[in-house]
């Protein structure tokens, strides 16, 4: 047997986000309630590799967690195709552009009480854009970016095992990357 939803109601909706609570039945057959988060919107992520093999992190001062998110660039799509979306968060996060992009996977965050799509993409011929003076140092301070910095891939592998990387999606991120380049065989 399967979950079966009996009824669903929105508990909370904001542009970004909607909470329902479903009736459901649960695989055993017995009842029970269920609280499910919805992203509106896929989620994208961005792990930027240089011709030195280094991939871009930017550390970022989250609500939820507090400061010192190390992460790749990433966002939402905002009705953006994905790789469309992954361009613009890559520009409006560090600045840069990329010649490449090659889609490397795709997850689900925390699928035990969430739908959240997320798509990761590889970008490679990294290059910094023309844009207005000001205009990346704007979008940093807005969402909390307080470094950009390059690391070594293999050295943010050894981030994530020293705990120095936690967020979960750019964990998965980096393995899609890695698996994509065939480090991981």
């Amino acid at each position: 047997m399967s979950w079966n939803t009996r009824s669903s109601r929105t508990a909370y909706e904001n542009p970004w986000i909607r909470v329902r609570e479903d009736a459901v039945t649960r695989p055993d057959g017995g009842a029970g309630v269920y609280g499910v988060l919805e992203l509106r919107q896929p989620s994208v992520f961005v792990v930027a590799l240089d011709d030195d093999d280094r991939v871009l992190l930017v550390t970022v001062d989250r609500y939820t967690t507090g400061p010192g998110s190390v992460e790749v660039p990433a966002g939402g799509t905002d009705g953006q195709e994905p790789v469309e979306a992954a361009r613009r968060e890559l520009l409006e996060e560090t600045g840069l552009e990329a010649a490449e992009w090659a889609p490397v996977g795709r997850m689900e965050a925390l699928n035990g009480i969430a739908v959240a799509p997320e798509h990761v993409f590889l970008a490679r011929g990294l290059r910094p854009a023309v844009m207005p003076a000001g205009a990346v140092a704007a979008t940093q301070e807005e969402e909390g970016i307080a470094d950009v910095r390059w690391v070594p891939f293999a050295d943010a592998l050894g981030l994530v095992a020293a705990g120095g990387i936690r967020d979960g999606e750019t964990i998965a991120a980096l393995a899609l990357a890695g698996i994509h380049l065939g480090r991981f065989v």
